[in-house]
């Protein structure tokens, strides 16, 4: 059974929480897919995560190269698991479908779009029973609280 942990992004922005998500999920050892929910905005975190800290960048790549396979974190728009990622995560309006062959799915959502979250209670509703499903808060100073 895979665990689904939902992020619900309020005081710091998914350009500064994501880094810090993917860099655990590689101290675990796992592989990662980030799934995005548009082209641009999958090109706009590629370049973030080359540059989120001065002193490191996260390896990572954009999904559609022949390296793919090789990727410790690949960016996609695609539905598809070509690095064989133990993790995916679901942002910017893409939404979890099924949660078959990850270990874990993070789903993030922003909390001042209120379709994300209408879309994120939908997810909820749609997992549920299926997989063990966490929801985490942030408060504004950026620390993280589990709700449910």
């Amino acid at each position: 059974m895979s665990d689904v942990l939902f992020y619900h992004l309020e005081g710091r922005p998914l350009e500064a929480v994501l880094p810090q998500l993917l860099e655990k999920t590689l101290e675990r050892g796992w592989r990662a897919i980030v799934e995005v929910g548009s082209t641009e905005r999958a090109q706009a975190i590629d370049a973030q995560l080359w540059t989120y800290r001065d002193d490191s960048f996260l390896a990572h790549g954009m999904g559609g190269g022949v390296a793919d396979a090789h990727q410790p974190v690949l960016i996609t728009t695609g539905t598809d698991n070509p690095n064989g990622a133990a993790c995916r995560f679901f942002v910017d309006r893409a939404v979890p479908q099924s949660v078959q062959g990850y270990e874990r799915i993070v789903y993030m959502f922003s909390g001042h779009d209120p379709d994300a979250v209408a879309e994120a209670r939908l997810a909820w509703r749609a997992l549920k029973g299926s997989s063990e499903l966490t929801y985490w808060q942030q408060e504004s100073n950026g620390r993280w609280v589990k709700k449910a």
